[in-house]
């Protein structure tokens, strides 16, 4: 059978629902992944329309092999990890277009660097396509012609919920490394780092959150938007990251005990990293029964127009969605980078090359499917979709 997308990391929580989402609109995707239980039910609710292939994310060729034999000429990339070079290797083999949630900066680098000879395989390769990155960078294409000029962005999200429970807000390797590696900014035109993100504990006011701690934490953002806009006079970026105090403590403390750790300890012979087992662990959490989340993405653009100081400070705000209770507001992150996969395949996006979202995805469609699943943009707090 061959399948319109390959969605790669689809047992994961991100991949379950770009992979819905998918099917959602009348697709067929083939579900690759190391655990095959975790889609058992989409793949007898949508029989006909889907499949499931194994695939480790270290191995090329394996997953060469699997794209070949898929068809699929998008791949919707949700695998946790650094894997998305081998990943991108392995669409340009098989003439494969791919989208990411996200890579860290040294990743993110050599991904625009593959730019020409994706241009000669007429293909494109879009990273970080999730919420931030993802949604946010949509804003600022949408934003920055407002400008004659601007010199500072900053950008973030902030999440709570109707509960003091501890729910696993996203991957939890993502989240040590918010919470643990330096944070990487930009500052008078220069990259330079936060040692400790928690050093630099700062409040915000997102719409629907209300005041909340946040911290500055290391996205590729820093890098695309400075990529992108570096010619309108961008010379400071900053990314923050806000979690309720419930959920902040219980992370930190995960930490402090050393379960966050990547550093492998021996257990009866065998090599664990204390973090590949917390992550294991806290898939088998269940969602307590009537949690809902809210959270805001956004991002404040400082700048001039017409020689006057300009602010335009854009928000998305995101509810638990009815149908989807399970996912909570991951679907922010899931449903985007199904959307971007969608405007591929539909040649609404048909430039070649390696991009990130404000370079490449329109705003005014992307917002349009945003609305359809009750994500609200706001502009100087006015809606506008």
């Amino acid at each position: 059978m061959k399948y319109d997308f390959a969605v790669f990391g689809a047992t994961g929580l991100q991949g379950r629902i770009a992979s819905k989402d998918l099917l959602w609109n009348g697709y067929s995707v083939l579900l690759c992944g190391r655990d095959k239980s975790r889609v058992e039910d989409l793949l007898k609710k949508y029989k006909g329309r889907t499949g499931f292939a194994y695939i480790e994310a270290e191995d090329i060729k394996l997953m060469t092999d699997v794209l070949k034999k898929s068809g699929a000429d998008v791949v919707v990339n949700c695998v946790e990890g650094d894997y998305n070079l081998n990943i991108l290797e392995a669409c340009i083999k098989n003439g494969a277009s791919c989208v990411d949630l996200d890579a860290n900066a040294a990743d993110t680098i050599k991904q625009f660097a593959l730019d020409k000879r994706l241009k000669e395989n007429k293909l494109i390769s879009i990273t970080g396509c999730g919420s931030v990155p993802g949604i946010g960078n949509v804003m600022l294409r949408y934003a920055a012609p407002k400008f004659d000029s601007f010199h500072t962005i900053k950008c973030g999200y902030d999440w709570k919920s109707n509960m003091n429970k501890f729910v696993v807000p996203f991957s939890m390797p993502t989240i040590a490394e918010e919470f643990m590696d330096p944070a990487i900014i930009l500052r008078d035109g220069k990259i330079t780092s936060v040692k400790n993100p928690l050093d630099s504990l700062t409040l915000c006011y997102p719409r629907g959150i209300g005041k909340q701690k946040c911290f500055k934490d290391e996205h590729q953002e820093t890098y695309t938007f400075y990529r992108y806009y570096k010619d309108k006079g961008l010379k400071n970026i900053e990314c923050f990251a806000g979690f309720p105090k419930h959920s902040f403590d219980r992370i930190n403390t995960l930490i402090e005990l050393g379960m966050a750790s990547d550093d492998p300890v021996n257990f009866k012979g065998m090599k664990i990293r204390p973090i590949d087992f917390l992550t294991q662990v806290l898939k088998r959490t269940k969602v307590p029964e009537g949690y809902k989340e809210t959270e805001n993405l956004w991002v404040h653009i400082y700048g001039k127009k017409n020689g006057k100081t300009k602010v335009i400070r854009m928000e998305c705000v995101i509810h638990t969605l009815k149908g989807w209770e399970e996912d909570y507001t991951n679907i922010d992150t899931g449903m985007p980078i199904s959307i971007m996969a969608q405007m591929i395949k539909k040649g609404i996006i048909k430039e070649k090359g390696a991009f990130s979202p404000e370079g490449v995805v329109p705003p005014e469609p992307f917002f349009k499917e945003l609305k359809k699943r009750k994500m609200i943009v706001y502009e100087n707090g006015k809606q506008i979709n």
